[in-house]
């Protein structure tokens, strides 16, 4: 296994210029490594400079200043090679195609019609392999996205808020073949709304506001660093009763926990929530 990242990116900086003449600093000095086999979640609010960063990452628009590697090469060698795709939250399909032709034809412009039983299976569309683009509701329709992501067997997958769309059931579905992607290696790196899905998906969160990185680190401790704990616990058959739980044994939980036979406690700290408004509550 070599040292080199998944990303390394150095001194980011990129200005857009409005209609009006006026100069924005959508990133100012981002500096980002990701490891190969990491969950990564990209959370901000609007105007953070998620989208730009990310764009960056794909070649998609260039730094002024600043150095982009992907596996040690360019954005562009990197998608060439087909060891770096993209879900974007939309756009890219055309809707008088069917499921399987849309992933036939992408297969066909990498080269890949190896994988298109593999792509549909990986991103459950084998039901639904000959409905029309068009008929396919949201999630669905993130699902194929998805699928087109996994064409080229991408070391790296760069995903814009994927789950949009999609019910609990297929989220969860989602996630856990992230999971088992991450696990054989492949980098995931994701932007989202949904910060109960960085929270529970990601292993580590970068929190941007204002073109900057303002935290970055394992999605437990960005967490733990802001608010308290709270302690969940199952009482005793004993303390419950019809009407709950019984308030004189409360009072003597406050009083003494650990000789009232307490099982199943779970400690667990501040929401990830609670981290996003503190690092970017003057953006909101």
């Amino acid at each position: 296994m070599t040292s080199t990242p998944a990303i390394r990116a150095t001194g980011l900086h990129k200005v857009f210029r409005t209609t009006d003449g006026q100069q924005v600093r959508a990133v100012d000095g981002v500096d980002l490594v990701v490891g190969r086999g990491e969950i990564v979640a990209f959370l901000g609010p609007n105007g953070a400079g998620k989208t730009t960063t990310v764009d960056m990452l794909l070649g998609l628009t260039s730094p002024d200043e600043g150095t982009v590697e992907i596996f040690g090469t360019t954005p562009r060698e990197a998608v060439d090679a087909g060891r770096i795709s993209a879900m974007m939250q939309t756009g890219g399909l055309l809707p008088d195609f069917t499921v399987a032709e849309t992933v036939r034809a992408i297969a066909a412009l990498h080269g890949r019609a190896d994988r298109v039983e593999e792509v549909l299976e990986r991103a459950d569309l084998t039901r639904i392999a000959s409905r029309k683009v068009v008929t396919c509701s949201g999630g669905e329709q993130q699902r194929l996205r998805f699928g087109l992501a996994l064409v080229p067997d991408p070391d790296l997958v760069v995903l814009d808020e994927p789950t949009t769309g999609m019910d609990v059931a297929s989220r969860h579905a989602f996630w856990e073949t992230m999971r088992a992607d991450a696990a054989g290696g492949r980098t995931i790196v994701f932007a989202t709304h949904y910060l109960a899905e960085a929270d529970n998906f990601a292993e580590r969160t970068v929190l941007m506001s204002r073109g900057r990185v303002v935290r970055d680190g394992p999605t437990a401790e960005v967490r733990a660093a802001f608010g308290g704990q709270s302690v969940t616990f199952t009482p005793p058959a004993h303390a419950s009763g019809p009407d709950g739980i019984d308030e004189a044994w409360l009072a003597q939980v406050r009083a003494a926990l650990a000789p009232l036979g307490v099982t199943d406690l779970e400690v667990s700290s501040a929401s990830l929530e609670a981290a996003f408004l503190a690092l970017t509550g003057d953006d909101q």
